[in-house]
């Protein structure tokens, strides 16, 4: 029968150092104890000191992962020392698991090589993917709510012409005259791709210093941002932040849009807006 090796990993944040039975010296002593009652081999020893659990810029734990050929199960005290982020912790078991690496909490009896230790690490997943989507649904009614009523902006990146400060839409006029001349030439009758073309002819770039395209190009047309409206998820309420273009201007170009052929790459088709 193969000889499991082992890597001992011990962790110890600033937090911890006061508490009895949490140091490294007191950590290690108990897991090599518990590989001798196994019969198992200690690979190696990696020891954080001073690192939180909360995510994963350990260098000990770095060096672990990447020497994972060297070992074959994962040994630690308490789930808690290896990660205090579920969301971290499953990654990890996910990525041991397709590695063939098994998982072995000494004080908490889970380990992955047995038959009741995958059933009770499948239990712990179902209950952190129960618990992020509960999050994240709690997370959109939140951000609806705040859709519908305001105030503020619903944690964007900034669109081309404004900036942020402090919760707020702030223009930037540089940026703000290339919004205001993509709504002048698409009035004016210019398709995109020849709006695209002479913005780019111009030297002119996008927000992220990137040329334009047509997609690009209705996407800012199609933007309630810049008439004083914001948008999210089908919802469209008037904000507090300066327009860029009049709502009759928006909505011109909005109809000239509808009597185009909409781009397949559009998400969605032209909106009017009520001043």
């Amino acid at each position: 029968m193969r000889t499991v090796r082992v890597a001992i990993y011990t962790r110890v944040s600033t937090e911890d150092q006061a508490k009895e039975g949490f140091s490294l010296e007191a950590q290690r002593e108990r897991l090599e104890a518990y590989c001798l009652a196994r019969d198992w081999s200690v690979a190696a020893r990696y020891i954080d000191e001073g690192h939180s659990g909360r995510n994963i810029r350990r260098p000990a734990y770095q060096k672990m992962m990447a020497e994972r050929d060297h070992w074959d199960a994962l040994l630690v005290i308490k789930m808690d020392r290896i990660h205090r982020n579920s969301r971290n912790f499953m990654e990890m078991m996910e990525n041991l698991q397709e590695w063939g690496k098994d998982f072995v909490s000494a004080s908490e009896s889970l380990d992955t090589s047995t038959a009741m230790g995958r059933f009770v690490m499948d239990i712990i997943q179902r209950i952190a993917q129960l618990e992020s989507e509960q999050i994240g649904e709690r997370v959109k009614m939140g951000m609806t709510q705040k859709a519908r009523v305001g105030p503020g902006i619903l944690g964007f990146h900034p669109p081309l012409g404004y900036d942020v400060t402090e919760g707020r839409l702030v223009p930037i006029e540089a940026e703000a005259e290339v919004v205001r001349e993509m709504f002048d030439l698409c009035l004016s009758g210019r398709t995109l791709e020849e709006t695209a073309a002479e913005l780019n002819a111009n030297g002119l770039r996008t927000k992220l210093g990137t040329s334009w395209a047509p997609i690009k190009v209705y996407r800012i047309l199609h933007n309630p941002v810049y008439a004083g409206f914001l948008r999210w998820d089908g919802i469209v309420r008037k904000a507090d932040h300066d327009p860029l273009v009049a709502v009759e201007t928006f909505n011109e170009a909005q109809e000239r849009l509808r009597s185009r052929a909409l781009l397949s790459t559009a998400h969605a088709p032209p909106i009017l807006l009520e001043a």
